[in-house]
């Protein structure tokens, strides 16, 4: 990973450390993850009972699915298979379900908690084909695994 990377992990951690997990930190946490590496949308979804609620979003746009089951779209599939999934082009994967008509490509990454247990998603978009690399994986499991904590 590149040191400009870790140098953005190192700062999502100290401010999710920093303070409390309070639904404007969180904004602002999901937003640093997203101008670390550019994406053009990010949102964390926090498992209650058998849905996905979103918990805090990049934007203004709200998205089509703020909260749906646990069983449906690619963070039913993340959360079955309990690994990231990468999907170059979502118009071609009939687990998408869509958020925004513009999206093209999606990356989902379960967070977990420190005993291994999945409590949430975080589900990164593009308008662009093939746009998330397994850097870009690594990225988001690292900052997701710094704030699952605000997801118990």
């Amino acid at each position: 990973m590149k040191e400009t990377t870790c140098k953005k992990l190192q700062e999502i951690g100290a401010f999710a450390l920093a303070g409390g997990c309070t639904r404007k930190r969180m904004k602002q946490l999901v937003e640093m993850i997203r101008d670390a590496r550019g994406y053009r949308w990010l949102a964390v979804y926090k498992i209650i009972k058998n849905e996905f609620v979103i918990l805090a979003e990049t934007g203004s746009e709200p998205p089509a699915y703020p909260r749906f089951p646990i069983t449906q779209g690619l963070c039913g599939a993340a959360l079955d298979s309990g690994k990231p999934i990468i999907v170059g082009d979502v118009h071609k994967d009939l687990r998408y379900l869509p958020t925004f008509h513009t999206t093209r490509s999606e990356i989902i990454v379960p967070m977990r908690n420190e005993h291994r247990h999945i409590l949430g998603m975080m589900d990164v978009e593009s308008d662009k084909l093939n746009a998330f690399s397994d850097e870009d994986r690594q990225f988001l499991e690292r900052a997701g695994g710094l704030i699952a904590h605000c997801l118990h």
